[in-house]
């Protein structure tokens, strides 16, 4: 059973930094994707950033610039380093890993972000 497990986050004041990771109970790269989403009260969820089977990264407009996506293949581990925090950053962030036949969502982390 693939675990997947968040931690980081918490609160911080707006121009603040965060930041989140990502742990997997096997290699990252035997996954077809890594993906952070988020979910702000009353809203949709929102993909924030993505890794995919090839390396590559993709950012959502409300992430270029201000987020960075990284991995450490040793600790299975991927990282979303926020940077100049918004207060339109608040929501609980979600790490999702997916392999080609299922997805597996860690539990969630708050992210506060005050202005």
């Amino acid at each position: 059973q693939v675990r997947v497990v968040q931690s980081g986050g918490g609160s911080e004041r707006a121009g603040g930094s965060l930041s989140l990771s990502c742990a997997a109970s096997q290699s990252i790269e035997s996954f077809h994707a890594i993906v952070w989403y988020r979910q702000a009260p009353g809203k949709e969820r929102e993909l924030v950033a993505s890794l995919n089977t090839n390396g590559e990264i993709w950012y959502a407009d409300s992430a270029k610039d201000r987020f960075a996506l990284s991995r450490d293949d040793a600790q299975n581990t991927v990282y979303l380093q926020m940077n100049n925090l918004e207060p339109e950053d608040t929501a609980v962030y979600y790490c999702l890993a997916a392999t080609r036949y299922d997805n597996f969502w860690g539990q969630g982390t708050q992210v506060t972000v005050s202005s």
